[in-house]
């Protein structure tokens, strides 16, 4: 003890240097008459009748928003520590070997104010004030100095805001021509052109880009937003404009010229140099093959959306680009309008899409290794490796095979039970996906998006130090498809799990036999299920909403033919009996996103209840928490159910404690730190109940009187890796409240702070 009391006020030695060494000067090496910026002090609007909108606001925020050099939440706060300062001061530029690698990483090159240039800033303010119709409106700055050597100042912004000024009338185009009428119908339509709107040159610029579009998107194909500008009279009356909208003069001819839709060439091509062309002449387009290419033409007709004779509509083009690129075969896709001279009976000009297509590499390898460090002493690597073929018949099916292997060993020495505490699991998967819905026509499904129907199989062994060896086999059909952008479908019509103890140890035995409800979740059993998912995900501004829902019931099919039957009693397969259960959980993420900080929340719940065949929902379709994903200041499956706790809490002791009830909630800010690296505070609460009662298992079940007293509580803080394509996250959780009994009163009931720390290892963000 004395020993580890001493390493560890070593390391808090250590990590308290650079702390104190960040607290030093960090203006050293500013020469004279540099000031460092340090943020904004405020941003304030003093008005005498009126109130700014709150998108101009936003837009003036966007304006002054410049990083001091350690934000926290850019422009306002500082974190303490700026690191990157101090070794911009304090550490040889010129450095080589590892000291010249971290100087490179870690260095932070001052913000000077005269870099920040807040004169600058307040002339961008007042533009903003002009473009948004705050003519008469103003800015100004203020530097607040830290001290009298003025060698460190925040800035304060003052904008005054006078009354907007608004459209009073819109004069439109003269209606002589078919273009000139969908110019002015489009024009009519839009929300913002009405009496009374505040003058907007960004809802201006906006008007005439929804025109130029929705004429592209009816034949002129060459039309463009320039091609349309404003007149604007603030004479007529004070606070009041009138707007005039006309073409610009000296127009090309082809811009008020209509274009009809004729053929599509598509040209596709693989990584071959020396290629032969095959021209293929379809319903819908004409392929041509520089052969040799491995692609099925069915793949590439079903993706044309092309209604021939019909005027030419960008934004046909655009959604087929959409649909080949979801394919996931082609690396790159070109795309090209090329008028004829050739006109239709009407007189119109014809003009053909040109498509070109590169082939992607079709095979695709992921790796990924885990880490794991848990409280109850054991450590452990954790590996997943997968391979897919992206296009195996031509017609963009992925065969993909998936193997996850995880190893724990303990730590600790000492403890009862002896022998082997190694703990391991490993397994596979493979799987089959097509490009299609094998489903009955009325699934609502939109061509808009890539349709998966996908077939799988799958393995694993679970090994339990001491206890027990299970083996799990499985295979399921399920569809998946998008009725919008926003919603996705996933209906599982058959799946079939088969779960058996390969191996049980006396001290396992021994625990069952003394809980016949954990020995009927351990039981060997199939189990049949169908499910649905349902996933539904949005931006709003800069909140992120994810909502999920699933439900699935087990048996219930099989027991209805199984009765028809004549069968009686307890119904089996195989001589095994098969479980009888439904199952529903739901999940909804928020996400806030403060600049580069981000706060995110989850909050979860879920339920499965057995009956009929079945006394107790099988251990693999049961909840747990805790672990890296979950409640991060306890180890996984090491609490619950309620307030149940195994009497025998030791580094031997049987951590597999699930439940038929879960909620749980995790609450997460985020913000950046430097380089790559970001940083974490985190608030984890939660637990799983049972809905039956257990004697064998006291205070398991759920009930409203207990419900928040049975929560677990844990916080921590933590350290991510962030490279977008991949995430390292490193997470110390720290309990604040058991649910079980510990030994100690009141609401934090840790017995001693080290029993209540957590170290996790993990990849990705946990929610």
């Amino acid at each position: 003890m004395i020993k580890r009391n001493h390493i560890l006020m070593r390391l808090m030695a250590v990590l308290a240097v650079p702390l104190l060494l960040a607290a030093c000067s960090t203006t050293s090496k500013l020469r004279p008459g540099e000031t460092l910026y340090t943020g904004v002090k405020k941003l304030s609007y003093t008005s005498d009748s009126t109130q700014i909108e709150s998108s101009v606001k936003d837009q003036i925020f966007s304006a002054i928003n410049v990083k001091p050099n350690n934000p926290l939440y850019s422009p306002y706060y500082r974190t303490p520590f700026p690191i990157g300062l101090w070794v911009y001061n304090h550490w040889d530029s010129k450095a080589k070997g590892l000291k010249g690698w971290l100087y490179k990483k870690l260095v932070s090159y001052p913000v000077l104010i005269s870099r920040v240039r807040p004169d600058t800033r307040v002339q961008m303010i007042n533009t903003l004030l002009q473009d948004n119709g705050y003519f008469d409106s103003e800015a100004s700055y203020e530097l607040h100095y830290k001290d009298s050597t003025q060698k460190m100042a925040k800035i304060s912004y003052d904008v005054h805001v006078k009354e907007p000024y608004r459209i009073s009338r819109v004069m439109y185009l003269e209606d002589s021509t078919h273009l000139t009428h969908l110019i002015d119908s489009v024009a009519i339509a839009d929300s913002y052109f009405k009496p009374g709107s505040r003058y907007c040159l960004d809802s201006l610029n906006s008007v005439r880009i929804n025109i130029a579009n929705s004429l592209r998107d009816r034949g002129y194909y060459y039309y463009r937003p320039e091609y349309i500008e404003y007149r604007a009279d603030s004479v007529e009356r004070k606070g009041q404009i009138a707007l005039q909208m006309v073409e610009v003069p000296g127009l090309p001819p082809e811009a008020h010229e209509q274009f009809v839709a004729n053929d599509v060439w598509v040209t596709v091509r693989g990584s071959a140099e020396q290629t032969v062309p095959d021209t293929v002449y379809l319903k819908n387009c004409t392929v041509v093959r520089m052969e040799p290419v491995h692609v099925k033409n069915s793949l590439i007709a079903r993706n044309i959306m092309w209604r021939k004779g019909r005027p030419f509509r960008v934004s046909s083009m655009d959604r087929m680009q959409m649909l080949l690129s979801r394919t996931g075969v082609f690396s790159d896709i070109d795309m090209q309008a090329v008028p004829l001279d050739s006109v239709n009976a009407d007189g119109k000009r014809l003009m053909n899409l040109m498509i070109s297509c590169k082939l992607d590499a079709p095979y695709e390898v992921k790796f990924e290794v885990q880490a794991t460090s848990k409280s109850n002493s054991y450590i452990g690597p954790g590996v997943d490796l997968g391979i897919s073929h992206k296009n195996v018949w031509g017609g963009g099916e992925q065969l993909s095979a998936k193997v996850r292997a995880g190893y724990e060993w303990l730590t600790a020495k000492g403890g009862s039970g002896g022998g082997s505490t190694n703990s391991y699991e490993f397994g596979g998967e493979i799987s089959l996906a097509l490009q299609r819905l094998l489903a009955p026509s009325f699934v609502d499904r939109s061509r808009r998006y890539v349709n998966w129907t996908r077939f799988s199989i799958s393995g694993s062994i679970l090994n339990r130090p001491n206890y027990f060896k299970m083996m799990k086999l499985g295979g399921k059909i399920s569809w998946e498809w998008h009725a919008n952008k926003h919603s996705l479908n996933e209906f599982t019509p058959f799946k079939l799990t088969y779960t058996k103890l390969l191996s049980q140890t006396d001290k396992f035995v021994e625990a069952i036999s003394s809980n016949p409800a954990l020995a009927l979740s351990f039981s060997n059993v199939f189990i049949p299920m169908m499910q649905y998912n349902y996933t539904y995900d949005k931006s709003f501004g800069s909140n992120d909403i994810t909502f999920s829902a699933g439900v699935a019931e087990a048996g219930n099919l099989f027991s209805g033919i199984w009765r028809v039957c004549g069968v009686k009693g307890t119904k089996k397969m195989l001589g095994t009996p098969f479980s009888q259960f439904v199952k529903a959980q739901a999940q909804v993420v928020w996400k806030r996103y403060l600049g580069e900080s981000c706060v995110a929340a989850r909050v979860f719940v879920g339920a499965a209840y057995a009956y009929a065949n079945s006394e107790e929902v099988p251990f693999s379709e049961q909840f747990y928490v805790g672990g890296a994903n979950s409640i991060r200041a306890f180890a996984v499956r090491s609490i619950g159910p309620g307030s149940y706790a195994p009497a025998k809490r030791d580094v031997y002791s049987f951590y597999d404690q699930t439940g038929t009830f879960k909620f749980e909630t995790n609450w997460e800010y985020r913000f950046p730190l430097f380089s790559y690296f970001k940083g974490a505070v985190f608030v984890d609460a939660g637990n799983v109940w049972l809905l039956r009662d257990d004697p064998y298992r006291p205070g398991g079940k759920l009930t409203a009187k207990s419900f928040f007293k049975d929560m677990a509580l844990g916080t921590g803080v933590g350290l991510r890796f962030d490279m977008q394509m991949i995430v390292v996250r490193a997470d110390l959780g720290f309990a604040i409240h058991a649910p079980y009994d510990t030994g100690k009163s009141g609401y934090y009931n840790i017995p001693k702070f080290k029993d209540g720390i957590a170290f996790h290892l993990a990849i990705g963000y946990p929610f």
